[in-house]
């Protein structure tokens, strides 16, 4: 079987960064050791840093822990809970994507500025929660898709800002912002799609439109390894989502002769190294 395993699989670098400030704590010895929620969506690696003594932090009962060092999880957080995990003497190491920080800065200063901020994105998703949490004031919406687009209205005075949720599809957030366009608001757009993400999701898109099944690893949970998904399955009619080697069965591949591989951006490489050497046997 011949197997094509995209270059861009696996950690992207915000991930790899939040990883690794993990990792440095735990050598460090800091007790206790909190992630504020998951430090990435995915549960393998979650479980390996329980293993070490990291403590997840319920986003529900902050005050139910001892003060302690906090590591702010790769989406980000609001403003608020910054100041809520001081104010209850934990030391805060900010592991928050920069890509996402930049988003944070932006809405902040668009919205001090008076404009309407537009998030593209996912409402339920922790960092869209965390660029709400930027914003000043209430002059805000979140837009998942097509219908939400449609149903956008706002006081004409205002100026709007749109800007994206990091791992939303490239070519969806601009059919969702062409929409808005047509309804002849005064608009700046920020195309805040991590570049990362998008290159993963052409890459995708092309090894998927060549080969006869393509596997999308990643955890259930994640939103870019959901966007990757939609997209290859779009152009490979065999495609499966798996979160491990365990999930592939013998008999999904069966007669194919070819198959890809890409994964999410919190997928560990050995994860990718094994679902590559099970297609390989």
């Amino acid at each position: 079987m011949k197997v094509t395993l995209a270059e861009s699989a696996g950690f992207c670098f915000g991930v790899q960064r939040a990883v690794d400030v993990v990792k440095k704590q735990i050598e460090e010895g800091h007790k206790p050791l909190y992630t504020y929620g998951p430090i990435i969506h995915n549960e393998e690696v979650v479980r390996e840093f329980e293993a070490h003594g990291v403590q997840v932090m319920d986003e529900n009962h902050i005050e139910d822990y001892p003060a302690g060092t906090v590591i702010i999880r790769s989406h980000g957080v609001t403003r608020q809970v910054e100041e809520l995990l001081k104010s209850k003497g934990h030391e805060i190491i900010d592991a928050t994507c920069p890509f996402v920080k930049k988003i944070h800065r932006a809405v902040d200063e668009h919205s001090r500025a008076g404009e309407y901020i537009v998030i593209i994105g996912n409402p339920e998703h922790p960092e869209v929660r965390g660029i709400v949490g930027w914003i000043n004031g209430e002059n805000y919406c979140v837009i998942p898709d097509e219908q939400a687009a449609c149903d956008f209205s706002v006081n004409s005075g205002f100026n709007i800002c749109i800007v994206s949720q990091t791992t939303f599809n490239h070519n969806k957030f601009q059919e969702l912002v062409e929409i808005i366009k047509q309804k002849g608001y005064d608009i700046i757009v920020l195309n805040t799609i991590c570049d990362a993400t998008n290159k993963r999701q052409v890459e995708a898109a092309e090894i998927a439109s060549k080969v006869d099944a393509m596997l999308v690893i990643g955890s259930k949970n994640s939103s870019n390894t959901q966007k990757l998904y939609e997209i290859c399955k779009t152009r490979c009619k065999d495609t499966y989502y798996i979160q491990t080697a365990d999930d592939l069965q013998p008999s999904d591949l069966g007669s194919i002769e070819s198959v890809g591989i890409t994964a999410g951006a919190s997928t560990p490489n050995n994860i990718i190294e094994e679902v590559q050497k099970k297609c390989q046997k």
